[in-house]
Formats: structure tokens, C-alpha cells, sequence
């Protein structure tokens, strides 16, 4: 039996996707709309390319973990993959930007979690999964708040 579970959640913006796709992959500016977590590019440059690594600090004060990611698929202003590479979160992170019209963008954010801890974390995800999806939820929508803002803004 698979330990792999999958969590998609979408979000559609009021803004062009390759707005949508500036603020997504904008890693350090992450930390202004996604909840309890902060990322930091670990390789040189923005991020913004196939091999960047990542790392973010998920948590509240100093209680949390962290997750270190590398990016293993870059197709701008599509689709990014990252592997997470950590001793916590292991599996794949996938965005995606939709365009569906001039000023208008559906994004869809992935999840493909390898549980750790075996039939205990088969057992555990469905209590967990719930407070998981809320919390991505509630960020996203932050995320495209912000990015409609800007978008009329002009920035």
C-alpha cells in the first residue's frame, strides 16, 4: 500500500497569469501570504530556475521544521515542480497557472506527500488532511488578494 496522498487546491485570481505566476514563484515574498512559513533561496540567484533550491521554515516562533526543496521542473509562466528534499516533507509540490482570459488566472497548487511513519501515517492524514487543506486554502486566498492588488496597482 502506497504512502503517497495527493491534495490539489485552486484558487482563481482577477489578474493576468503571468502576474499570477510573478507572485507564485516570487519564493522569499511567499512568506507574506503563506501561512506560518518562510523561504529563502539557498542557491544563488532568485530561485527562478530548473535546479534553484529552496528552504522553508514552516511553524510558529521557533517551534516548526524545516523544508528543503529543490526545483526538478520549470516551465515559466506554466508550471514548477518542487521536490521536497527534507527529513520531514517528502514528495513533490506542483503550481500551475491557467490562463482564463486577458486579466484572469486559475491557480492550482499540488501536493504528492509521501507520509512518513508507515501505516501510522496512512491512518493519521485523513485527521490531518482537513487542517492541511484550510490552511492552503486560506493562503491562497491571501495570495491572490495581494496579487489583484498589485496587479491594480500597476506593479
Amino acid at each position: 500500500m502506497s504512502n503517497r496522498v495527493e491534495l490539489t487546491v485552486p484558487v482563481d485570481v482577477n489578474a493576468p497569469a503571468a502576474a499570477v505566476w510573478q507572485m507564485i514563484t516570487d519564493w522569499v515574498g511567499q512568506g507574506e501570504w503563506m501561512l506560518g512559513t518562510r523561504v529563502s533561496v539557498t542557491s544563488p540567484g532568485d530561485g527562478r530556475e530548473l535546479g534553484a533550491t529552496l528552504s522553508a521554515f514552516s511553524g510558529v516562533g521557533p517551534v516548526g521544521f524545516t523544508d528543503t526543496m529543490e526545483i526538478v521542473e520549470w516551465e515559466p509562466p506554466r508550471r514548477c515542480t518542487v521536490r521536497h528534499t527534507g527529513k520531514v516533507v517528502k514528495g513533490d509540490g506542483v503550481f500551475e497557472v491557467v490562463e482564463l482570459g486577458p486579466a484572469r488566472a486559475r491557480f492550482l497548487w499540488t501536493e504528492l506527500l509521501d507520509l512518513p511513519l508507515g501505516v501510522l501515517g496512512r491512518v493519521g492524514w485523513p485527521v490531518v488532511r482537513p487542517t492541511f487543506r484550510l490552511g492552503v486554502e486560506q493562503s491562497l486566498h491571501k495570495m491572490a488578494r495581494l496579487c489583484e492588488e498589485r496587479y491594480r496597482a500597476g506593479g
